[in-house]
């Protein structure tokens, strides 16, 4: 039997600044914020490119989320992703990510164990994680038939 995990109540929210992660990333926090019992502590974005990813990966990781939340293209996200495991105690087993990140590139743009427990959704609903360097995609469950 394995353990249920904690809720989720509070989460903060990261973005690269192109349009479809900005537009993204809103509309999960009018949602998520819509909710009783749940919190957006702070919204982060970052730009796709940097001299240093520093600053945007500290005020990312100030707060203590019970989960961070991803939207962003994968490159800037790779080095944004860097540059938290070198200098946060950001804990990416506990970040989810929208479909873009879902990039079979990723985790060789970061390094194999740098994204280790990060997991999120594909466009057809189903989720992937990455695990030991790979990501992994899980089909979504078969659709119901039941009226």
């Amino acid at each position: 039997m394995t353990a249920a995990r904690p809720r989720i109540g509070t989460v903060v929210v990261g973005h690269s600044r192109d349009a479809a992660s900005r537009a993204s990333a809103a509309a999960f926090v009018t949602a998520w914020s819509a909710a009783e019992e749940r919190t957006v502590l702070a919204t982060v974005d970052w730009p796709e490119t940097a001299a240093s990813w520093l600053r945007p990966a500290k005020r990312f990781a100030a707060w203590e989320p019970d989960a961070w939340v991803v939207a962003a293209a994968p490159l800037g996200w790779a080095q944004m992703s860097r540059r938290l495991r070198q200098d946060t105690a950001w804990d990416p087993a506990r970040t989810y990510g929208f479909a873009t990140l879902g990039n079979s590139r990723l985790p060789a743009l970061t390094g194999a164990a740098a994204l280790q427990g990060m997991r999120g959704v594909t466009p057809t609903g189903g989720v992937w994680t990455i695990d030991r360097g790979w990501l992994v995609r899980h089909l979504p469950p078969p659709a119901s038939d039941a009226p």
